[in-house]
């Protein structure tokens, strides 16, 4: 479904409106917010900024007042609040449920999003009290699987980010401990990229199908993040390809060209979306500079600078002009 700034451009474009009455239709579109739109703004924004300023203080008051509070007074506070934010989910629900009401359900989003961050710092004081002995990495792993119930309650994408975004962090921090774990395939160095290129393209590709059935899985930000969890460590490996002169063959000679390909046939054919093209593009004129770079000016010279400046010149016009007549084309 097009937006309402996208049909107001096509209008306009097309001539449908008088250039004397654009101002008037822009008023009447409503693209600029009102009083009451930054109201709910603004209150939406301190009430987030509220939740993650108490989140953070119960974090730092322990750890400033570590050896005045005894090991129960600790757990204790911690248990307390976690038990607090989940109560008040347990209210906003039941409100937001009787009444029909948005303030409800953001309130129970936010106070479940509480309680998940303070489920991590739980962890952590018993981690750190206790003196387990466990990997950093099996702290972000269990705080995971531990929230990974109330993600799927709350059916809110804020909460999966960072559920994914933790599973992230557990598995780069798990390569960084033990190096590659699939033998001749991978090796260790480089491991941890395709461990988080694996993870958050599948992540993509789960979500861009569950958007098909689920409304609160469509929202674009969390899909474009994702993506570029996916491009940014696969663009890695290549550079990694390019650059190390002891690597002769990788797998990302053939994962890359097969990405590209699915990320032009899903986000020009499939859904459009022209940041998923651009960031495409961006990773190629990244690639072919460094390439340019590696075998031009590693062999000295003047002249490989000027051509190289010119070689990310004209990528970069071919990119903007392919993706403007992109845009020309994609539906309103």
């Amino acid at each position: 479904m097009a937006s309402v700034r996208h049909q107001l451009v096509a209008l306009i474009e097309r001539g449908a409106i008088p250039r004397e009455q654009v101002a008037r239709a822009v008023a009447l579109s409503g693209l600029h917010p009102s009083g009451r739109a930054w109201g709910v703004f603004l209150d939406r924004l301190l009430l987030w900024l509220g939740m993650l300023a108490l989140a953070c203080a119960v974090l730092f008051l322990i750890a400033y007042n570590w050896t005045e509070m005894g090991r129960w007074l600790r757990f204790g506070l911690v248990q307390a609040a976690l038990v607090a934010a989940i109560g008040v989910y347990w209210w906003a629900e039941r409100r937001g449920a009787a009444n029909d009401g948005a303030v409800g359900s953001i309130v129970a989003r936010v106070a479940l999003t509480a309680a998940s961050l303070l489920l991590g710092v739980l962890l952590a004081l018993f981690g750190q009290v206790y003196q387990t002995g466990a990997d950093p990495w099996q702290l972000f792993f269990f705080w995971a699987v531990l929230m990974l119930p109330w993600a799927v309650v709350a059916r809110f994408d804020a909460l999966w980010i960072l559920w994914l975004g933790l599973l992230n962090l557990a598995l780069a921090l798990y390569f960084r401990t033990w190096g590659g774990a699939f033998g001749a395939l991978f090796a260790s160095d480089t491991a941890a990229l395709w461990g988080l290129f694996t993870l958050n393209t599948v992540a993509l590709a789960l979500w861009e199908l569950g958007a098909r059935h689920w409304r609160w899985l469509s929202t674009g930000w969390a899909t474009r993040l994702l993506a570029l969890g996916s491009g940014i460590p696969l663009t890695l490996l290549v550079i990694v390809l390019i650059f190390d002169e002891r690597a002769d063959v990788s797998p990302a000679v053939l994962v890359y060209p097969l990405w590209l390909a699915a990320l032009y046939v899903v986000y020009r054919h499939w859904r459009a979306d022209l940041f998923m093209l651009a960031g495409g593009c961006l990773s190629v004129i990244t690639i072919v500079t460094l390439f340019l770079a590696r075998h031009l000016l590693w062999q000295g010279g003047a002249g490989g600078f000027l051509f190289l400046s010119m070689a990310v010149l004209a990528l970069g016009a071919a990119a903007v002009f392919w993706l403007k007549r992109l845009h020309a084309e994609m539906p309103s």
